[in-house]
């Protein structure tokens, strides 16, 4: 049986972390169990080797929590909740050993050691973002918005929407502090929150949620160097008039033919071609989201369906996608309030 994992805003309405099992032959999601222990857990990341299920509490202060998972799918604490060491953590990711956190608030990258068992060990080495932009009302300061091991496990990137940037970071694998390598400049004000990386590990997307663009950029895995080749306008079709598009997260098919990402305030999913090569994006089509306010795309544990948390809708939908086109056609959803993000083990 396979499981999916749905985080959910509890200040909004949600009931925590939902367990649903899915069925291989439709995608469909049922849900049977879950646990509602976590404040607002808007991020959910899975170890496959110790079967760790770890969630952020996207909370003023802001924790982590580590679950084991067990073959039905139950989730049990490994410990209580452990301070994240920044506010508002948005994001969390593996590097290794090390379980990363990129705090929103307070504009810092956190680093915690994690046991045999995949129980998180406090407190964390923290990596502060210095800097600002020109959005007076969103980038005052630095927000850490998203963070990541690059493919060859020896850096981390760590995108910040308040200072127009990616840091790369080197870490120190005895102790887990992050030092800063490099850091790629992107257009001011435009607000970068999410990124991905290319099967071929040498191409990164990174989204921007201040203005709807999408940077193409070269990545160097061993210099860890990332430069910014080119942009791509994120279509705002159906936006409301007047109305700003928040793009919010990009996601790249696993076999690099397509690149998707999410728009919210037309809450629309745009599929990009890269037929014409990696570094050449071409929108082949665009699809209603299926609800509101698009915060998470997740593939499917085929590879042949994607998820989309719709937020402010309160549901996670799922489409076929057609191998060849990258054509999207939405075939169900399941009702969970205030919905977040969903991973699948």
């Amino acid at each position: 049986m396979r499981w999916a994992y749905i985080g959910s805003f509890t200040s909004g309405g949600g009931r925590g972390i939902t367990v649903a099992a899915v069925d291989p032959a439709t995608g469909a999601l049922t849900p049977r169990t879950g646990v509602d222990t976590v404040v607002n857990p808007s991020c959910l990341a899975l170890c496959a080797d110790t079967g760790t299920l770890y969630a952020v509490s996207d909370a003023e202060p802001g924790a982590v929590v580590a679950f084991r998972t067990g073959p039905d799918g139950s989730l049990t604490a490994l410990g209580p909740a452990v301070d994240a060491g920044g506010s508002g953590p948005t994001h969390l990711g593996l590097a290794g050993r090390r379980l990363l956190t990129a705090n929103y608030g307070s504009g810092s990258v956190s680093s915690f050691a994690t046991g045999p068992d995949g129980s998180v060990h406090g407190p964390p080495v923290v990596l502060a973002h210095q800097g600002s932009g020109p959005d007076a009302d969103r980038q005052q300061g630095p927000h850490a918005h998203h963070v990541l091991a690059d493919p060859g496990g020896r850096w981390v990137l760590s995108v910040d929407l308040g200072t127009d940037s990616v840091r790369v970071c080197s870490p120190d694998r005895a102790t887990g502090e992050l030092q800063v390598h490099t850091e790629a400049v992107l257009r001011a004000g435009s607000g970068p929150r999410h990124l991905a990386f290319h099967p071929d590990g040498e191409v990164v997307y990174v989204l921007h949620e201040l203005e709807p663009q999408m940077t193409v950029c070269r990545w160097d895995g061993a210099s860890g160097h990332l430069e910014p080749l080119a942009e791509v306008a994120i279509d705002p079709e159906g936006a409301p008039e007047g109305e700003r598009v928040y793009p919010s997260v990009v996601l790249v098919s696993s076999d690099g033919l397509f690149v998707r990402a999410a728009v919210r305030g037309s809450n629309r999913v745009l599929t990009f071609s890269l037929a014409d090569g990696a570094e050449k994006p071409r929108l082949t089509s665009s699809v209603d989201c299926g609800g509101v306010w698009p915060r998470d795309l997740v593939a499917g544990p085929s590879g042949r369906r994607l998820y989309v948390v719709n937020e402010w809708s309160g549901d996670v939908t799922w489409f076929d996608a057609d191998p060849e086109t990258g054509r999207l056609a939405r075939a169900g959803a399941l009702e969970v309030p205030a919905a977040a993000c969903v991973v699948f083990a």
